[in-house]
């Protein structure tokens, strides 16, 4: 199968990025002034790079953990189908859990993992995106921290990738695929 030919234009730069992340690490930090340990989830792959940024710039005591759910596979679509590929290691009970994502889009995985982890009985459980796509949102479900509300484009970088690809770059870029040559 051949891959359909794109190109990346640049839709919210590496310093925007790294600015916003600074704004929403204080008030993070502040919402969670009086807890003892703060454990930060992850949403594999896609928030890995923005987890790494927002940690070091928390002024918290932190634990990270990881959990990966799919819904888009290598598609450009999501399949509405969240399947758990990775668990958290350790348990959630009574503690404080901020879930890290990078993008909602339809808003599946979302809702089915802060319905997962809210099963678990957290103290508190709140969610943070990089991204907010709400004109493609399907369920009822708002990140609580919201770095960028972007229109309905594919967009790579930043940890965010197509096919497993352009996940490395250090900005958010919209994919344009060219026309087949005839």
């Amino acid at each position: 199968m051949s891959e359909r030919p794109y190109v990346i234009d640049t839709m919210i730069s590496a310093k925007a990025i790294a600015a916003r992340i600074e704004e929403l690490s204080k008030e993070i930090t502040a919402e969670y002034s009086d807890t003892d340990k703060l454990v930060v989830v992850g949403l594999l792959r896609g928030s890995f790079v923005f987890i790494a940024d927002l940690v070091r710039e928390l002024d918290l005591p932190i634990e990270v953990d990881f959990l990966e759910a799919s819904s888009y596979g290598d598609s450009t679509e999501s399949s509405r189908e969240v399947r758990i590929l990775k668990d958290l290691r350790g348990a959630i009970e009574g503690r404080d859990v901020l879930v890290v994502e990078d993008i909602v889009d339809t808003g599946h995985t979302l809702k089915h993992v802060t319905h997962l982890l809210n099963s678990r009985k957290p103290k508190r459980l709140n969610t943070i995106a990089l991204l907010d796509k709400p004109s493609r949102r399907e369920v009822n479900i708002r990140a609580d921290w919201i770095g960028f509300e972007i229109p309905d484009e594919f967009v790579v970088g930043y940890g965010i990738d197509f096919a497993q690809r352009n996940r490395n770059l250090p900005y958010i870029g919209k994919v344009r695929f060219l026309a087949d040559a005839e």
